[in-house]
């Protein structure tokens, strides 16, 4: 038996979605750049799965630009940005031609902070990194404070895939348009929005009106779609701006050429209706799966375990629970290969399992904690049962290692 805790890093697909996208690939093949009949049906497939999109984000069909996934997603918000900033000095008399300037956090995912740190290497940009220790998140007026008259975009993630800590983006949101605002009389560059959303989508309400981002990403393998994604901008190539990665024909109005993918965009469609009809059933299942995996967890282990970034200062997504072991001198790869039923990870799944998460540690949590750190993430279907087994087989884990 095989318990799965590791929903954080990918999800499986839910039956509608598989069934979506089985009647997809027998039925919507046709290309959906064609005039002719095949065509159309595809195309109407396409719309529909962005309008889904649109409703599960309150923001507007037209602004879903669908992507190969979170990365390329992220990666065209932030060329875009960085483009967009150099178009509007050409544009503007008695502007010195600096760099343009991006704030970010430095607990984001490599997606975000590659890029950045790649356009940095090559001169191109300046780049700022708000911190968010000692709690785990962010704080507002760090970031607000960060902002120079070059300024163009502000990247925070919704919440963060290891610790779970939902960041502040509703009040961030709130404060850069005030700041925009001032902005806009001085004859200053609008400061652009964005926020990675893949964890939160399907775990939390996610609303871009509320939270005034320009550019959110979605990511469907973290809420039991495909290994596709989408880009939302708001009033997309008017208000603002989006310039392709890749150049080739004119699908998605240019701004991400390349033949549909038909059949998983349909998916993602599919699973993000699945979200806005069942949401507030994902999120009483999470928070009462997820009361119950704590509680386990301290009569398990008691005083020796430590819930990282679980603190009055934060609100944390449902499904996430970062534990530490104090005083075992055990790492969290060690406890998790002596287990024998839980599948889990000590972290996002593209980074070295051999040392201390940088996230934790850049999220207040000391070395000798991220060392011992198991990130368990819960599914729709985790059970209390599941909760039992899972926790039994932690505790049998560390007991032999200990022997």
């Amino acid at each position: 038996m095989t318990l799965y805790l590791d929903y954080n890093s990918t999800t499986p697909l839910e039956n509608g979605v598989v069934e979506t996208i089985s009647v997809a690939l027998r039925e919507e093949w046709g290309n959906p750049s064609s005039s002719h009949s095949f065509g159309k049906v595809a195309k109407v497939s396409i719309e529909k799965a962005r309008r889904n999109l649109a409703v599960m984000i309150n923001g507007n069909d037209n602004d879903i630009i669908f992507t190969s996934g979170g990365t390329e997603a992220n990666n065209l918000v932030i060329f875009s940005a960085v483009e967009s900033y150099r178009k509007w000095v050409e544009t503007q008399k008695n502007v010195p031609s600096d760099k343009p300037h991006i704030i970010t956090s430095d607990v984001e995912h490599d997606a975000i902070l590659l890029p950045l740190k790649h356009l940095k290497s090559r001169g191109d940009i300046d780049v700022s990194f708000v911190s968010a220790a000692p709690s785990g998140s962010i704080k507002v007026e760090d970031v607000i404070s960060r902002i120079k008259t070059r300024t163009c975009l502000i990247t925070i993630m919704f919440a963060n895939n290891e610790t779970g800590v939902i960041m502040p983006i509703t009040d961030l949101g709130r404060a850069i348009s005030k700041t925009n605002e001032l902005r806009v009389k001085k004859r200053l560059f609008k400061i652009l929005f964005h926020t990675d959303a893949a964890q939160a989508i399907g775990k939390v309400p996610v609303d871009v009106e509320v939270s005034k981002v320009d550019y959110m990403t979605i990511v469907g393998h973290k809420f039991y779609g495909p290994r596709i994604g989408c880009i939302y901008a708001r009033d997309v190539g008017v208000t603002t701006p989006l310039y392709p990665i890749i150049f080739g024909g004119g699908q998605e109005r240019g701004f991400r050429p390349g033949t549909e993918n038909t059949a998983m965009i349909a998916g993602l469609g599919k699973a993000a209706e699945l979200v806005i009809e069942n949401l507030d059933k994902y999120m009483k299942h999470f928070i009462c799966i997820k009361e119950y995996l704590l509680l386990r967890l301290q009569e398990e282990f008691g005083d020796s375990v430590v819930f990282n970034c679980h603190n009055d200062e934060n609100h944390i997504l449902p499904n996430t629970c970062n534990i530490s072991l104090l005083g075992m001198s055990l790492t969290g790869s060690d406890i998790l290969a002596a287990c024998k039923t839980v599948v889990a990870s000590i972290g996002a799944a593209c980074h070295s399992q051999n040392k201390p998460s940088s996230i934790l540690i850049s999220s207040g949590v000391s070395p000798e904690l991220a060392r011992s750190a198991v990130r368990l993430s819960l599914g729709r279907e985790t059970s209390k049962e599941d909760i039992d087994l899972a926790t039994a087989d932690l505790k049998q884990a560390v007991e032999s290692l200990k022997k």
